[in-house]
Order: structure tokens, then sequence, then C-alpha cells
């Protein structure tokens, strides 16, 4: 009896470990927020075509409509894509991986997992999640392939090769909330490009405050993230600011584009002030304090000026359309 019990809990662990790794191997939290941002693109195309349907200044065709299958193929389609395309990423940096603090627990470097049961996850990943978004539209599926292969078959190389690396990569993750934003009008347009622009902006200080504060662990995996490669000094805390002071016209562009209100106009000058704080910090000080002070300023950014834009879009709809 007390074989079984033991045999229950080891399984139960094993389980648990196995799920934990699969987590890790795709990103977990990082798909969630990439989901997130589809999610609202989907929401905000929705809200901008019900304002303007009488006389829209950017005509939207066809008519949107809510549709819970629609809105799970971007949520499922565009977590998995995102998944897979981060499975094949830690699948070629394995042996990277294993030489940074911060990478080296990962399912692959240490030995939880090999390359074969990691390449088979993430092409099962990618094809259902392509297909997922093939369901929607093929402009979905096109930018969810787009977004794949450029992450892997670009991003990820360069990484070692030259900073330009972040702005690839810069591309592909910005890519999601145009999906979502698509996937209600089927066709491209200003106002999806707005969208797209506002992410692709605020990746660059993003990422270059995680560079910054791992540029240690970086150097060990010969990755080179920062702008002049892993020189932590004054030109590199000028560009980081001068690139972050952009979060403030992209973030306006939404709304002369119509695609938000005044309101969110005014709550995305605020929150890019609040961004550009910890950069101004940043060039004076060049500590990695502060470029932690960034990095967590830019996960509360993104997620922040997307829901504005839709609770304005909102606002409108239900109290003043």
């Amino acid at each position: 009896m007390e074989a079984e019990k033991t045999l229950e809990v080891t399984t139960s662990f094993s389980l648990k470990r196995k799920l934990a790794d699969y987590a890790s191997l795709t990103k977990m939290r990082l798909a969630s927020l990439v989901v997130y941002s589809a999610g609202l693109g989907y929401g905000i195309a929705l809200l901008t075509a019900e304002i303007f349907q009488n006389a829209p200044p950017l005509p939207l065709k066809p008519d949107p409509s809510f549709s819970w299958a629609t809105f799970l193929y971007i949520i499922l389609g565009g977590f998995l894509v995102t998944g897979s395309s981060n499975g094949f990423n830690q699948i070629i940096e394995r042996k990277s991986d294993k030489k940074m603090k911060r990478t080296e627990n990962r399912p692959l470097p240490a030995g939880r997992m090999k390359v074969p049961e990691a390449m088979i996850v993430s092409i099962l990943t990618g094809i259902i999640g392509l297909f997922l978004l093939y369901q929607i539209n093929y402009i979905s599926f096109a930018l969810g392939l787009i977004a794949l292969i450029s992450y892997v078959a670009i991003y990820t190389p360069l990484k070692k090769i030259t900073p330009i690396s972040v702005f690839v990569g810069a591309f592909p993750g910005s890519i999601p909330p145009m999906i979502g934003y698509i996937a209600a009008t089927g066709e491209f347009g200003f106002e999806p490009g707005m969208i797209f622009l506002v992410q692709f902006v605020w990746q660059f200080p993003h990422f270059w405050a995680i560079a910054w504060k791992g540029s240690d662990d970086y150097a060990k995996g010969g990755y080179k993230m920062l702008p002049f490669g892993d020189d932590k000094d004054k030109r590199t805390a000028f560009i980081i600011l001068f690139y972050t002071l952009f979060v403030i016209p992209t973030g306006m562009l939404p709304w002369v584009f119509n695609i938000s209100g005044m309101v969110s106009m005014v709550l995305s000058i605020a929150l890019g002030l609040y961004f550009i704080r910890p950069a101004i910090k940043l060039y004076k000080s060049l500590e990695d304090e502060d470029a932690l002070k960034l990095m967590f300023a830019s996960f509360s950014y993104l997620p922040l000026i997307f829901l504005f834009y839709y609770l304005d879009l909102l606002v409108q709809v239900y109290f003043f359309n």
C-alpha cells in the first residue's frame, strides 16, 4: 500500500516536472503576453469599426463582428506559434544556454529534455498554431509563418553576430497585435500598422534594459545584444534613452489615426513619461539598478497602453456612440 502511494506521488511529481519543462521550453509567460496583445488588437479593431461604421475615416472591410471562434483561434494559434518559436530558439541555443546562469536550468541545457523531444514539441505546436491562424484568414496565417521563420532562422543566429539582431527581432515580436487587428478586418491598413509600431518601438528599450542587466551572462553565451556590443557606457545609455523617447509619439499615433480617443492619448503620454524616467536615470548613473527599473517599467508599459486603447474605445462605444 505504501509502495503504491510512493509510486503515485512520484508519478505526480514527474508529470508536474514535465509540464513545467514544456512551459519553460515554450516560455509560457512570454507567450501569454503575446496572446494578450493579439487579443486586445482584435478587440480594438472591433470597437474601432463600431464607432466609425457609418462614416469611417479609413474604411474597414468587411464590417467585422465579434466571433468566439476567431478569438479562440487568435489566442490558441498565437500562443502555440510563439511557443514553437521559443522552442526552436532554445534548441539552437542549448549549448550557449548552458554557459549562462539565467538559462542553465532550462530543460535542454540541464539535461532534463533531449533534442528530439524538444523538436517534436516545437514542430507540433508550430503546425497546430499555424493551422489555427489559417482558420481566421490567410493573412493571419502568413504573418504567423513570417514571425516564426524570421525569429528562428534570422533573429536567433544573428544574436551572436551583431547587435542589429535586436532590430530584426523586433519585427516578429510586433506581429501579434497586428494579427489580432487583421483577424477582425481581414486586410492591412494604417490601423494595424500603428498597432504594430507601438509594440515595435517598445521592444528596443525593453530588450536593451534586459541586455544591460544581464550583460555579463550574455557575454558568456557569446551574444551581442547591446547597441555597441557589451559596452555599458554613456553611448549605450544614450541610445537606450533616445529610443525610449519615441514611445510617446508612437503611443499617440492610434489617436492620430482614430484608433483611440483623447483619454487614452493623454494616458499614453503619462505612461510614456513613466517609461522614460528610468531611462534618464540610467543615462546619468550607468547603474544596473536603473537598468532593472527600466526593465520593470517596460513590463508595465505594453500591457497597460493596449488596455488604455481598448477601454477608451469601449467607453466611447457604450456611452457616447
